[in-house]
Order: structure tokens, then C-alpha cells, then sequence
């Protein structure tokens, strides 16, 4: 029986052998246009050399309309755009608010260690802004996309990624590209001390930590901006007005979605930030049971939050 030195378990398993398996997010569903709704779907190469691609979605009998970009989760190690999760949720988001989407495709670790989550978003968001004045070859974002209406969410990791490049925006600007906010569902943060409850789990924790390092192997730990923001020294340059976080009442990560509103205010960023807790969920509750009355009424509000004026 082979060896296993890394056991991510419900996530992956790493053997001594090197072979990687994967536990989950590995389904695939096509790009299917969906007649019901009349909302058209595509997949396209972003850049072909390092396999950076991503999923669009567009809404039937539109104009310019606003533009959500979105980052799957996964821990950074699992899941892509096409997974059927994120297929069928971003199909509703886009259906429902009438927005454009792009769901980026980004590579994952450990074949590809982070930060290379980060560099494939930031270059996908420059392919993205390169449509804002004209250069951009594809027809759906030059046609429809709102550039002063732009929207970024996540979940998990995803989420996490939102917040970095939302920091990148703010940072660096793109020409042409207002971001307004930022969606983050059960983002994916820590830190090295504990705070509120998460001393009586420290399971959550070592897991957290061991799956981190292993995705990031170059970290320093739990207190890395890239996993704990209120160690970012760039926390109040977050490039938008509004976020929105929701957090699950079962998810040891839902005390890291208070802290960052916390931190988030104490930096001085000038903006407005909202956390939403759902009780007796777990974590990405939303993706998994998208009837029931909590994911329903989460989805309600991400609608109107790509749709304020």
C-alpha cells in the first residue's frame, strides 16, 4: 500500500511516490448555453503558454451591464471554474443580477505553489482591463461589460484571492476599471495567535496551517499577509468602496470574517464593510445546498450588491 505523506483529507492526498490525488473538484461540466434562461456560456484561453483560462457568462437581451469577476475556492488546491458547484452558481448569479462574469481559471498547488494563485488572477484581471478601452479581442466584455461597474467575489480561497487583488487594484490602478466592491463567501484567513473561539479547535487550526505551508511552501506561517490581513502593511489601500462577508455559523473560519471587518476599519481604508453571519451552516454552505432559505437569501443579497447604482 503506497504511502501517504500529506493527507488533506476531505481535500487530497499526497503519496511518497509523488502522486497527487485529488478527493474533490475534479467534475466537469461543459460550457453549455442554458435555453431555459437564455444565458450564454463559453470557455477561453487567457494565455495559452502557462494554461490560464477562464469561464464567461453572459445574460440574454443585454447592454452594458456590470461586470463580476470571481475566484473559485478550494484551499488552492482543488476545484476549477468548471467544476459543477461553481458552474451552477455562477449560471444563477448571472441569470439572476443580469451581470457579465468572468470565473477565473487559475492554476493550483502544489504543482504550481502559491503565489502563483495570485500572479494568474492579476494577469487575468489585466487581460480583463485591457477591454476597457478597446484592446481586448473578446467580444462579450467589449460589448457588454460596464468597466465602471466592476465586482469581484470568492468563496474560501476564492475569497481570500478577491481581497489580494482587490489590495493589487488599489495599489496599482487599472486604466479604464472602477471596482466597486468586493463579495467574500467564508473567506479563507487565519493567524498565528488565536482569537475568540478558535482556541477550542485546534484541529481547525494545525489543518489551516499544514495546508497553507503545503500550498505556500516559501511562507513564513499563519501570520503571512497573504492568510492573515491585518499583518498587511497595504490593508487600507483595498482598491473599492463596499465589501460584503458572509461567514457560517459551523465554520472554523467565520471568526476571521469579524476580524477582518475590524481590521479592515482600523486601518483607515475609507470604506464601508458588512459581515452577515448564517447560523447552523457550514463552510461554503451556499454552493452545496443552493434551495434552502439561507443560500437563497445569500444570493438575494449578492444580487443586489452587483446591482446598487
Amino acid at each position: 500500500m503506497a504511502e501517504i505523506v500529506h493527507d488533506f483529507f476531505p481535500l487530497m492526498r499526497v503519496y511518497k511516490d509523488g502522486r497527487i490525488e485529488r478527493l474533490a473538484g475534479e467534475g466537469f461540466v461543459p460550457p453549455e448555453s442554458d435555453p431555459e434562461t437564455g444565458l450564454q456560456i463559453k470557455d477561453i484561453e487567457i494565455d495559452p503558454q502557462i494554461n490560464l483560462s477562464a469561464r464567461l457568462y453572459l445574460p440574454k437581451n443585454v447592454q452594458k451591464i456590470p461586470l463580476f469577476v470571481y475566484f473559485h475556492g478550494g484551499g488552492f488546491v482543488i476545484e476549477s471554474a468548471s467544476s459543477p458547484s461553481y458552474h451552477k452558481h455562477l449560471s444563477t448569479v448571472a441569470a439572476e443580477a443580469k451581470v457579465v462574469i468572468v470565473s477565473v481559471n487559475y492554476r493550483l498547488a502544489p504543482e504550481y505553489p502559491l503565489p502563483i494563485a495570485y500572479e494568474d488572477t492579476w494577469l487575468a484581471l489585466k487581460w480583463i482591463a485591457s477591454h476597457a478601452n478597446g484592446d481586448g479581442h473578446e467580444p462579450w466584455l467589449k460589448e457588454h461589460a460596464d468597466f465602471s461597474r466592476v465586482y469581484f467575489g470568492g468563496d474560501s480561497a476564492g475569497g481570500n484571492i478577491a481581497h489580494h487583488i482587490a489590495i493589487r487594484v488599489g495599489l496599482e490602478k487599472l486604466d479604464g476599471v472602477k471596482l466597486e466592491g468586493i463579495f467574500l463567501a467564508c473567506p479563507y484567513f487565519w493567524g498565528k495567535d488565536p482569537i475568540d473561539g478558535e482556541g477550542e479547535n485546534l484541529g481547525a487550526k494545525d489543518f489551516v496551517e499544514k495546508l497553507w505551508l503545503f500550498a505556500n511552501p516559501n511562507s513564513l506561517g499563519l501570520d503571512d499577509p497573504l492568510i492573515n490581513p491585518e499583518k498587511d502593511p497595504n490593508l487600507c489601500s483595498l482598491g473599492c468602496d463596499k465589501v460584503v462577508v458572509y461567514v457560517a455559523g459551523k465554520d472554523p473560519l467565520r471568526f476571521r470574517g469579524f476580524y477582518y471587518k475590524e481590521s479592515l476599519e482600523k486601518s483607515g481604508w475609507p470604506g464601508t464593510v458588512e459581515v452577515v453571519e448564517v447560523k447552523d451552516e457550514e463552510h461554503v454552505f451556499h454552493l452545496f445546498a443552493t434551495e434552502t432559505e439561507n443560500a437563497m437569501s445569500m444570493m438575494k443579497k449578492l444580487v443586489s450588491f452587483l446591482n446598487q447604482s
